[in-house]
């Protein structure tokens, strides 16, 4: 078993921007939750599904995150896959590899539904065995204090079926005008052509909140979804504030 001592998820609602938190930390690099948050791009962004679905505050392209982390003095490296895909296997192989190389070379890593759909920093794994073919050991939503060994097969083997996997490890920051700008032009394409980032049935800024107050009026507004999208978004929010 080879784990990182002390590296966990920091409990956020947005489990994403709580994992990359807690990377973050364990690597040394001091930043806020306003400046991550802001700087990502993530805290310029909602998205909510006509009937309030729990799965707005992830199911969206993400990849803009991904691009203006590095603004912010981390760099990541990642594997995507789905389940229907012929080559899911490999993979899953490939995503435990990245896992393997980051932990040995001292950087945390997440991923995506180590247990719940959230998100989960993968701390530490096991080799494969005569008897047993290796897994991760990861903290996030439902499992703060750490869980596992999870087999590595298993990871994206959902009804969801979606496979996220990526290392972290430090870099050089931007200066604040690059970050900011950065953001902000994000920020400003998402609402000029937001089915870029969006799927269908879903709508984002002042459209998303007409998706929820339709919904409530129909009694179409999902209850899990409720709480769920109400415990997200004020903390994006809030953030967004206090980003810039």
């Amino acid at each position: 078993m080879k784990t990182l001592e002390n590296c966990q998820w920091v409990p956020r609602w947005v489990s994403h921007m709580g994992c990359l938190k807690g990377c973050l930390d364990f690597l040394g690099i001091e930043i806020s939750d306003p400046w991550l948050y802001g700087g990502t791009g993530h805290a310029f962004v909602i998205n909510l599904h006509k009937e309030v679905c729990p799965s707005g505050p992830t199911a969206w392209n993400t990849s803009k995150l991904f691009e203006l982390g590095p603004n912010l003095g981390y760099q990541t490296e990642g594997l995507f896959g789905l389940k229907h895909q012929d080559d899911f296997r490999e993979r899953q192989a490939q995503a435990f590899n990245l896992v393997r190389q980051a932990i040995d070379q001292g950087h945390p890593c997440y991923g995506w539904e180590l247990e719940i759909p959230e998100f989960y920093v993968v701390y530490g794994y096991d080799d494969p065995g005569p008897d047993y073919e290796g897994g991760y050991y990861f903290s996030g939503p439902g499992s703060d204090a750490g869980e596992g060994p999870k087999s590595w097969k298993e990871l994206g083997d959902t009804g969801i079926g979606v496979l996220e996997m990526y290392s972290v490890a430090p870099g050089e920051p931007a200066d604040n005008v690059t970050t900011v700008k950065a953001a902000l032009t994000f920020a400003l394409e998402h609402a000029a052509n937001p089915k870029a980032w969006i799927e269908e049935d879903y709508a984002s800024g002042l459209k998303g909140f007409d998706n929820w107050i339709a919904a409530l009026e129909a009694g179409k507004a999902s209850d899990m979804g409720m709480a769920y999208n109400t415990g997200v978004w004020p903390e994006l929010s809030k953030d967004f504030k206090d980003a810039f």
